[in-house]
Order: structure tokens, then sequence, then C-alpha cells
């Protein structure tokens, strides 16, 4: 069960002379945050914002490579939030949250939320060809088998994942932590050209231009035999402007690149590319450096540390106040619509 907060008097009453976790704790009673072993670094940022410690949790390998997990603490009747995103190594990864959410469950916690920045499997929502796999969905199942109770997530693949669960999700929007980095980044921003990479992201960029108050355009990518090399076709005009290409994820970087490619010989001054998920894996980073980018921006749903080190075009969105403002209204009983549109401060 949640228990209210404290009013002004009684938080201004027993906040002197306290730290900020504590003050947190007291502030929202009955609450653990635990992170997986996938990004610690943003579970980290997303405790310090909400002035909670990060709960105890001992994840480790047997010799035979199946994964424990110990929680270190009790979690009886909490509202427990376990971030685990899906990066790096995937499968270990949704493993070991899996484990962590069934732990806290037979451990008698009120309520288990997944935070799932990036959803594992997201790609693979539909059968495009026989035989295919919905995984996607497989994932969800496992998830609610599990025993969480609550996923709160950001920009999936495709929104329709969310009713391959039968438990709320709350997909969040990187979207307005976007228009504060292009007002606040690109100068010449009230003179761009908002480009989709594909026809699938048209609604997530038409969002974008008519929030700014810009023009966009797409790329519709021909195939006339299968096995000929796509040729790219702008729709939308881009001369003598900057262009951005908004996707949601990016892996091994060959449509953005491509798509930049095209921009330039159709006469954009400037190319960005702002990606909610960089996964960057295979030859994404190679690409990067090739090609004709300004900056390549992605949130920090997975780890980016190495990469940058290794492209220094990358540059990172902090979206940690978003999830830990989803998490506080979640245990708080609020709204969280308001995310949908408004960058917490």
């Amino acid at each position: 069960m949640l228990r209210r907060r404290a009013g002004p008097r009684a938080a201004a009453g027993c906040g002197a002379g306290r730290s900020a976790q504590e003050e947190g704790a007291a502030a929202m009673p009955n609450i653990k945050i635990f992170s997986g072993s996938s990004h610690q670094d943003l579970s980290q940022k997303i405790a310090d914002r909400l002035g909670l410690e990060l709960g105890k949790v001992v994840t480790k390998k047997f010799s035979n490579q199946e994964t424990c997990v110990e929680i270190g603490e009790s979690v009886r009747g909490e509202d427990v939030y376990i971030v685990q995103s899906g990066c790096g190594e995937i499968n270990d990864n949704l493993m070991e949250l899996l484990i962590m959410i069934n732990a806290c469950k037979i451990a008698s916690a009120s309520r288990v939320t997944a935070v799932i920045p990036c959803f594992p499997y997201a790609r693979q929502d539909k059968k495009d060809k026989s035989r295919a796999p919905i995984s996607a969905k497989l994932v969800a199942n496992m998830l609610s088998v599990a025993g969480a109770d609550h996923i709160i997530t950001m920009d999936l693949h495709a929104s329709q994942i969310q009713g391959f669960f039968d438990i709320p999700v709350d997909n969040l929007y990187a979207e307005p932590a976007v228009l504060k980095w292009i007002k606040e980044n690109i100068a010449e921003w009230k003179n761009c050209t908002i480009v989709s990479p594909d026809a699938g992201g048209a609604k997530r960029v038409t969002s974008i231009a008519d929030r700014l108050n810009v023009d966009f355009a797409l790329i519709h990518k021909e195939r006339k035999k299968a096995n000929e090399v796509d040729r790219m076709v702008l729709v939308g005009d881009v001369k003598d402007r900057v262009a951005i290409l908004v996707d949601d994820m990016a892996d091994t970087c060959g449509t953005i690149c491509h798509a930049a490619d095209k921009l330039v010989s159709a006469g954009a001054t400037k190319v960005y590319a702002i990606l909610t998920h960089g996964i960057f894996s295979g030859p994404a980073i190679s690409r990067i450096n090739n090609a004709c980018f300004e900056a390549v921006v992605v949130t920090n749903t997975i780890p980016q540390e190495d990469k940058m080190k290794q492209c220094p075009k990358i540059q990172v969105i902090d979206i940690s106040m978003i999830l830990a403002e989803a998490i506080r209204r979640t245990h708080n009983g609020e709204s969280v619509s308001y995310l949908f549109s408004h960058v917490p401060l």
C-alpha cells in the first residue's frame, strides 16, 4: 500500500539537517530502486534525482554462466522499481531483469515496475515473412509471467507493443528533450527541415516539425529488384537549409548515413541526426566518422561513454530526469501525461 506524501509543513519540519537521500526517503516512503547491470550510470542518475539511494543487489554468474541475483535488503510491502535497459549482452540482461522481478515478487513486494529505457526485441514486432517470430510479444509475456505489475519504457519502436501487455505500460517520449536540444544547440533551427530516413518514422517527424513550426521531408527507399541496391528518393525540400534526421534508433547506421549523403547532394547546408536509442553495433562508428554529420545526438537510454571516445560527433541528451519524474509520479499516483510534452526542470 502506498503511503501519502508528507504535507509541506511536515516535510519542512523533518527536512532540517538531513541529507538529500534522507529527505527523499522521507518524502517518498515505501519505494525502492534497484539497478540491473546493463546501465548503472543511468540508474544512479535516476536515484540521485529522486534523492534516494539505489537498493543493494548482487548479480553474478555461476561458472556454467547461469545468472544469480541476490536482493540485499527487505522489499516486503515496498513499491519496487528495477532499471534495466535492453543493450549490451541483451539476452543476459533480459534474463537478469526477469530474475530480479521474480525475486522481488516472491519477497512480497507490493508492486514491481520494470523501467526499461530501451525495450529489447522491439523491432521483432510483426510477422514480416513466413514463419517469423513475434519476439516482442514473447518478451512481453515473459515480463508479465515473471511478475511485473507495470512497465515504464521510452520511444518504443512501434507503439502498438503496448498492446502486447495486459499490464499498464507507460511509453515515454524523448521528443520534449529533443526539441529543447534543437533550440539550444542549433542556432539556425528556424530555417531547418526535419527529415525522416524512412516512411515508418513520418509520424514522429511531423510531430516535431509541427512543434517547431518548420517543414518536414522524408526519404523513401525504392527497391526495383530484390537484389538491387536501394535507391533513395527525397520527398520534400532541403536546399540551403539545415537538415535534421530524426529516428527512434540507429543500429548499424547504414540508413542514416545514406540519408545524410542524399541530403547533402540535395543542397542541405548542414546535417544533424537525432536518435533516441543509439545502439551503434558493427560498422556504425566508422560509418558515422566517415559521414557528413555535424553531430549525431542520442539519449542515454543506452550507455554511450565508450562510443563517444571513438567518435567525437556523438553527443548525448540526458533523459534520466524524465524517467525519474515518471517514477515519482507513478509512485504518488499522479498522471504522467505532462511528460509527453514537457521536460521536467
